[in-house]
Protein backbone atom coordinates (compact mmCIF):
# COMPACT_ATOMS: atom_id res chain seq x y z
CA UNK A 1 0.00 0.00 0.00
CA UNK A 2 2.93 2.22 0.45
CA UNK A 3 4.20 2.00 -2.58
CA UNK A 4 1.14 2.71 -4.53
CA UNK A 5 1.01 6.03 -2.64
CA UNK A 6 4.90 6.88 -2.96
CA UNK A 7 4.10 5.77 -6.77
CA UNK A 8 1.39 8.15 -6.82
CA UNK A 9 3.16 11.10 -5.64
CA UNK A 10 5.87 11.08 -7.72
CA UNK A 11 3.44 10.53 -10.91
CA UNK A 12 1.51 13.94 -9.66
CA UNK A 13 5.31 15.58 -9.39
CA UNK A 14 6.72 14.73 -12.88
CA UNK A 15 2.79 15.38 -14.01
CA UNK A 16 3.03 19.26 -12.20
CA UNK A 17 6.60 19.18 -13.44
CA UNK A 18 5.71 18.72 -17.30
CA UNK A 19 2.95 21.36 -17.06
CA UNK A 20 5.29 23.80 -15.75
CA UNK A 21 7.55 23.61 -18.83
CA UNK A 22 4.66 23.61 -20.97
CA UNK A 23 3.56 27.02 -19.42
CA UNK A 24 6.71 28.21 -19.90
CA UNK A 25 7.19 26.98 -23.31
CA UNK A 26 3.94 28.99 -24.44
CA UNK A 27 4.96 32.11 -22.57
CA UNK A 28 8.33 32.21 -23.89
CA UNK A 29 7.24 31.15 -27.71
CA UNK A 30 9.31 33.29 -29.04
CA UNK A 31 12.72 31.57 -27.49
CA UNK A 32 14.13 29.09 -30.02
CA UNK A 33 15.98 26.25 -28.41
CA UNK A 34 17.52 24.85 -31.50
CA UNK A 35 18.96 27.68 -33.68
CA UNK A 36 17.03 30.61 -34.60
CA UNK A 37 14.94 31.59 -37.62
CA UNK A 38 16.43 35.05 -37.82
CA UNK A 39 19.34 36.94 -37.57
CA UNK A 40 20.73 40.52 -36.48
CA UNK A 41 21.92 43.50 -38.65
CA UNK A 42 23.21 47.03 -37.12
CA UNK A 43 22.45 50.12 -39.42
CA UNK A 44 24.07 53.49 -38.58
CA UNK A 45 21.86 56.71 -39.46
CA UNK A 46 22.35 60.29 -38.74
CA UNK A 47 18.97 60.72 -37.62
CA UNK A 48 16.49 57.59 -36.47
CA UNK A 49 13.68 59.52 -35.65
CA UNK A 50 10.68 57.98 -35.13
CA UNK A 51 11.86 54.49 -35.07
CA UNK A 52 11.03 52.73 -32.55
CA UNK A 53 11.37 49.12 -31.20
CA UNK A 54 8.78 46.96 -33.22
CA UNK A 55 8.74 49.30 -36.11
CA UNK A 56 8.57 47.81 -39.37
CA UNK A 57 11.64 46.75 -42.09
CA UNK A 58 10.68 46.55 -45.45
CA UNK A 59 11.92 45.26 -48.73
CA UNK A 60 9.59 46.12 -51.86
CA UNK A 61 6.73 47.27 -50.04
CA UNK A 62 6.73 43.55 -47.82
CA UNK A 63 7.35 43.21 -44.60
CA UNK A 64 10.08 41.32 -43.74
CA UNK A 65 11.14 41.93 -39.98
CA UNK A 66 11.51 44.26 -37.13
CA UNK A 67 13.52 46.80 -35.45
CA UNK A 68 14.68 45.24 -32.47
CA UNK A 69 16.68 47.89 -30.84
CA UNK A 70 17.44 52.13 -31.25
CA UNK A 71 20.60 53.16 -29.23
CA UNK A 72 23.32 55.76 -29.86
CA UNK A 73 26.83 55.51 -30.36
CA UNK A 74 30.16 57.14 -29.13
CA UNK A 75 29.92 59.51 -31.94
CA UNK A 76 26.08 60.58 -32.12
CA UNK A 77 24.91 58.29 -34.64
CA UNK A 78 21.71 56.36 -34.26
CA UNK A 79 21.79 52.80 -34.57
CA UNK A 80 19.07 50.83 -35.47
CA UNK A 81 18.96 46.90 -34.73
CA UNK A 82 17.46 44.99 -37.60
CA UNK A 83 15.94 41.56 -36.84
CA UNK A 84 15.53 39.56 -40.14
CA UNK A 85 14.81 35.99 -40.98
CA UNK A 86 17.63 34.11 -42.22
CA UNK A 87 15.88 33.49 -45.39
CA UNK A 88 16.76 36.71 -46.50
CA UNK A 89 20.83 37.54 -46.99
CA UNK A 90 21.72 40.89 -47.80
CA UNK A 91 24.94 41.85 -49.70
CA UNK A 92 26.96 44.59 -48.16
CA UNK A 93 26.26 47.38 -50.59
CA UNK A 94 22.56 47.06 -49.23
CA UNK A 95 21.22 51.01 -48.42
CA UNK A 96 18.64 51.39 -45.25
CA UNK A 97 16.51 54.08 -45.44
CA UNK A 98 13.98 55.55 -42.55
CA UNK A 99 10.65 56.06 -44.24
CA UNK A 100 6.91 57.56 -43.53
CA UNK A 101 3.92 55.58 -44.23
CA UNK A 102 1.63 58.40 -45.63
CA UNK A 103 2.29 61.99 -45.42
CA UNK A 104 2.76 61.76 -41.27
CA UNK A 105 2.52 57.77 -40.68
CA UNK A 106 4.65 55.83 -38.67
CA UNK A 107 8.49 55.13 -39.51
CA UNK A 108 9.81 52.59 -40.67
CA UNK A 109 12.93 50.87 -42.29
CA UNK A 110 13.08 50.19 -46.11
CA UNK A 111 15.91 47.75 -47.48
CA UNK A 112 17.39 48.32 -50.98
CA UNK A 113 19.08 45.20 -51.49
CA UNK A 114 22.44 45.70 -53.09
CA UNK A 115 24.34 43.22 -55.94
CA UNK A 116 27.87 42.82 -54.60
CA UNK A 117 27.55 39.19 -54.13
CA UNK A 118 29.50 39.71 -50.53
CA UNK A 119 26.68 38.41 -48.11
CA UNK A 120 26.37 40.44 -44.83
CA UNK A 121 26.99 38.03 -41.82
CA UNK A 122 24.59 38.43 -38.33
CA UNK A 123 25.91 41.77 -36.68
CA UNK A 124 26.95 43.44 -39.51
CA UNK A 125 26.37 47.08 -39.92
CA UNK A 126 25.23 48.57 -42.70
CA UNK A 127 26.42 52.08 -43.65
CA UNK A 128 24.74 53.03 -46.95
CA UNK A 129 21.68 55.05 -45.24
CA UNK A 130 19.61 57.51 -45.88
CA UNK A 131 17.63 59.45 -42.74
CA UNK A 132 14.03 60.34 -43.02
CA UNK A 133 13.28 64.24 -44.68
CA UNK A 134 11.67 65.69 -41.14
CA UNK A 135 8.84 67.98 -41.93
CA UNK A 136 9.02 69.45 -39.18
CA UNK A 137 12.02 71.16 -39.05
CA UNK A 138 11.12 72.03 -43.48
CA UNK A 139 8.59 73.78 -41.93
CA UNK A 140 9.82 75.47 -38.90
CA UNK A 141 12.93 76.32 -41.07
CA UNK A 142 10.67 77.91 -43.78
CA UNK A 143 8.37 80.01 -41.24
CA UNK A 144 11.57 81.14 -39.01
CA UNK A 145 12.90 82.44 -42.29
CA UNK A 146 10.04 84.16 -43.63
CA UNK A 147 10.72 86.14 -40.20
CA UNK A 148 13.86 86.55 -40.67
CA UNK A 149 13.31 88.26 -43.82
CA UNK A 150 10.76 90.19 -42.84
CA UNK A 151 12.78 91.55 -39.96
CA UNK A 152 15.40 92.82 -42.19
Amino acid sequence: MKNRTIEFLVGCFVLVGLVAVLYLAIQVGSARFFGSDSYTLKARFSSASGVNPGSRIEIAGVRVGTVKDVSLNDNFFAIVSLELPTTIQLDDDTIASVKTAGLIGDRFIDLSPGGSGFPLEAGDLIVDTESALDIESLISRFALGGIDEKAK
